[in-house]
């Protein structure tokens, strides 16, 4: 038997662009998905699914996660012909789009079957092993979401478009900032998001290099602000960066809704986070008065929110 974690995620700074080889900031969360392992006689493997979850998303994410499992299986080389591994999935991180979800539960995976078997994996290859089953539900992942997930913490991360290795920075911040988390209830495909935003890319290349240019700047600025904890600044690049995650179509009206929700109850800064089109919105708080007070506000107006901590 074996047991394994993987943290969620929330993205500051970056989702859609990292895809393009331009640095992310990504945050872990402290929720996570746990995955557990079960030997059996006979041979195969079977999965029980007890995450916490959006309503719909299990089902509309079924195939992919099924094939993301059996992705980790064939690139760990388990044996499967001679015994049947029993899986099952749970953890307090509430599966949805934006938060990670797939990643932590292809780390969780990962890890799990690392302890089962004995493979004496470390970090990196958990975190390989975990990009081989994010395959399964992004075609070509960034590969930002199981890096979150497998090492924690916050994250600098800039995808190698050629053959070599990912930058992987692990960040400090001076102080812990307070966020909200706000669920549209709507999960989105990752895979079709991303392929819009690669063909508007294609028919208007010279105004999306503009808005990339224009946005790696505003990364680099925001890792000078996250490492001076200057929240201000954070949450005003924030903003900045969701006025261009909308001209490159990925926010829908839903998002904008609820980052209008949250900056005008006192946010210092709101975006979406991860695909968009629905999943995840995250508001940047100065307290936990404001804090409460935005997830009041979201939840009357029929939405789930919660609490989260970055840095």
């Amino acid at each position: 038997m074996g047991t394994g974690k993987g943290y969620g995620k929330t993205i500051l700074f970056g989702e859609h662009f990292v895809v393009y080889g331009l640095p992310s900031i990504v945050s872990a969360l402290g929720a996570y998905t746990t995955a557990d392992v079960n030997l059996l006689e006979g041979s195969g493997w079977t999965v029980s699914d007890q995450r916490p979850a959006t309503p719909g998303y299990k089902e509309l994410k079924h195939v992919e996660a099924m094939q993301a499992i059996a992705n980790i299986i064939n690139h760990l080389k388990v044996d499967i012909k001679t015994q049947r591994i029993e899986i099952s999935f749970s953890g307090d991180l509430i599966a949805a789009s934006g938060v990670g979800a797939s990643a932590a539960q292809c780390t969780s995976l990962a890890r799990a079957l690392n302890e089962t078997f004995n493979l004496n994996l470390d970090d990196e290859k958990i975190n390989e092993a975990a990009y081989e089953g994010e395959k399964a539900y992004h075609g070509t992942p960034s590969g930002i979401d199981n890096t979150a997930s497998t090492y924690g913490g916050l994250i600098w991360f800039v995808k190698n478009l050629g053959a070599g290795k990912n930058t992987i920075d692990l960040l400090q911040s001076p102080r812990k900032m307070l966020i909200v988390i706000a669920n549209s209830g709507i999960t989105a495909s990752t895979a079709e998001v991303v392929a819009d935003v690669r063909r508007l890319r294609e028919e208007s290349p010279e105004k999306i290099q503009k808005i990339f240019g224009a946005y790696k700047k505003l990364a680099e600025t925001a890792k000078e602000a996250l490492l001076e904890g200057d929240i201000a600044t954070i949450g005003d690049l924030m903003n900045q960066n969701h006025k261009m995650l909308q001209q490159i179509t990925v926010s829908g009206e839903i998002n904008d809704e609820l980052v209008k929700i949250a900056l005008e109850n006192g946010a210092l800064g709101a975006k979406l986070t991860g695909t968009g089109r629905g999943g995840l919105v995250i508001g940047l708080t100065e307290n936990a008065g404001i804090q409460e007070k935005i997830i009041t506000i979201i939840e009357e107006k029929g939405y789930n929110a919660w609490k989260g901590t970055i840095g």
